[in-house]
């Protein structure tokens, strides 16, 4: 787990898919200069994290009760949970079921669970791939080819590629190529869906979230369409939305300045600002 700053308010920042703790690089020194304490963990099963072998283990129970287990161990006088793809699925979740206080909220391109438009037949074509995850083997098999080569999407897709250095793409394809990391991050899925993991939370209704948030979202996304943000207004008490056009999936790395300064604002209360990332493509 990484970590960066000091005192009595937590900041935990939740990583996505492909990607690991790094994927914050470019936001846990604006989080500790804003007098936050920032825990950037490996989720389970990936990087440095512990990867247990049953797809049972990367339920969504257990990825919430990780989560609270950190803050259990922080022992903060408030928290800020950050997350993003599927950091931010476990962020919802988490302030849905008001697993343990929160102060405030930031999701990153992840809609929330019950935004009317991830179940229309549009979405659905476009997550294909989490369909396809719930295959055995198979994906592993393709996913490690040419080295991992399949990190490299991260950069192709991006607005301002070189913002993903080589150097950067290597420590998510290093931690893909460890022993059973691939299984585990596929086992998210598999646990959402095969394991019946998003029917047992929707057993459970949609509280309404009380706690402030911000959804940042980079339109550019090929996996979530932009559609998927409509509705949300309904579904949290206070939000805040901001898009960034031109920008890619994993905004946070695409659009470290712009994301930072829609952060900062929000944080401290002052007028967020509506703006297209720079170097953005038209």
């Amino acid at each position: 787990m990484a970590e960066s700053g000091s005192g009595e308010r937590l900041a935990l920042c939740l990583h996505g898919f492909p990607e690991s703790w790094y994927s914050w690089r470019h936001q846990m020194g604006l989080l500790a200069r804003l007098g936050y304490r920032v825990w950037a963990p490996d989720l389970r099963g990936y990087g440095e994290s512990e990867r247990p072998v049953r797809v049972a283990d990367y339920a969504l129970e257990e990825l919430l009760a990780d989560a609270a287990g950190l803050v259990d161990a922080a022992a903060p006088r408030s928290t800020l949970l950050v997350g993003h793809d599927w950091g931010g699925i476990i962020a919802w979740h988490f302030a849905m079921r008001r697993v343990r206080p929160l102060e405030r909220l930031v999701v990153m391109n992840c809609p929330h669970p019950a935004a009317p438009a991830i179940r229309t037949l549009r979405q659905l074509r476009r997550s294909w791939y989490m369909f396809f995850f719930q295959l055995p083997w198979l994906p592993e098999r393709l996913l490690s080819l040419g080295g991992f080569r399949f990190i490299d999407f991260l950069r192709d897709g991006a607005a301002n590629p070189e913002n993903f250095p080589d150097e950067a793409l290597e420590v998510f394809r290093a931690a893909a190529a460890q022993p059973g990391a691939l299984t585990a991050m596929l086992n998210y899925y598999r646990a959402l869906i095969r394991g019946g993991g998003l029917l047992r939370q929707r057993k459970l209704g949609t509280p309404l979230i009380e706690v402030p948030t911000l959804l940042v979202w980079g339109e550019n996304d090929i996996a979530l369409g932009k559609e998927t943000t409509r509705g949300t207004e309904r579904l949290v008490k206070e939000l805040t939305l901001r898009t960034l056009p031109g920008i890619s999936h994993f905004v946070q790395q695409d659009a470290p300045e712009a994301v930072n300064e829609i952060l900062e604002a929000w944080l401290l209360g002052r007028p967020v600002p509506e703006r297209v990332a720079p170097g953005a493509r038209p």
